[in-house]
């Protein structure tokens, strides 16, 4: 067990997250659990299903980390409770306002931190491209790049593999995989709304429900009636 390998696994709570640890678990890392609590309008919910997930797995550590600071920037009604939060359309041809401004970027960095602090190989994450809101820090290029960063900004002795296993596939197959991991999607959280019960009409919401749809698994978190 003291020679296994340690993977940072960001773990928002949220489905993907989840998935991406059970992964990650099942390929005999050790688990270095990373919540960041960024002042988002579901920060609690989030934590307490990150650290219910981190246990579950047996995680080697679990680090929660606040950067309310993104709280304080503003810029996305996920982090300003006075900016109205948009329902999810179909139609919208714009970003949505609940992008936070280069949020992955401060989430890696601190992943980085913590990876190479630790001795870890591996930092997982969760992103995901094809049916998404079209947020810019979820691109395949953008994780290319944050690869070329940690090569650049770490000691030369240190080698730590980004790995976005999730990039190209769908929030269909996440669920599929997830299933046969075993992940307790009871305990995960992808509201941007509420923290209970779900709102079923922001972004996060709608995606995941289309997805459990697809894959014919009862979704186990409750949603506002219509």
């Amino acid at each position: 067990m003291m020679n296994r390998r340690k993977a940072v696994v960001l773990l928002s709570g949220g489905m993907d997250s989840a998935t991406t640890a059970y992964l990650a678990k099942r390929e005999g890392y050790s688990i270095l659990a990373l919540h960041v609590n960024y002042g988002q309008r579901t920060e609690g919910k989030e934590a307490r299903c990150a650290r219910t997930i981190a246990h579950l797995l047996n995680a080697e550590d679990f680090l929660e980390v606040d950067i309310s600071y993104l709280h304080t920037i503003g810029g996305s009604s996920l982090t300003d409770t006075t900016v109205e939060m948009e329902d999810y359309d179909p139609a919208r041809e714009h970003l949505p306002n609940t992008y936070v401004p280069f949020r992955n970027a401060n989430l890696l960095s601190i992943a980085t931190s913590y990876a190479e602090a630790r001795e870890a190989d591996t930092i997982f994450i969760g992103a995901q491209s094809l049916d998404y809101s079209g947020y810019p820090d979820c691109r395949p290029v953008f994780i290319e790049a944050f690869q070329r960063v940690i090569d650049l900004g770490t000691r030369d002795t240190t080698t730590i593999t980004l790995r976005a296993p999730f990039l190209h596939m769908t929030k269909t197959d996440i669920v599929r995989l997830g299933i046969e991991l075993g992940v307790p999607y009871e305990y995960s959280w992808s509201c941007y709304r509420n923290e209970a019960p779900a709102c079923g009409r922001c972004g996060s919401c709608h995606f995941r429900q289309e997805a459990f749809r697809n894959a014919g698994v009862r979704d186990p978190i409750d949603y506002q009636e219509s």
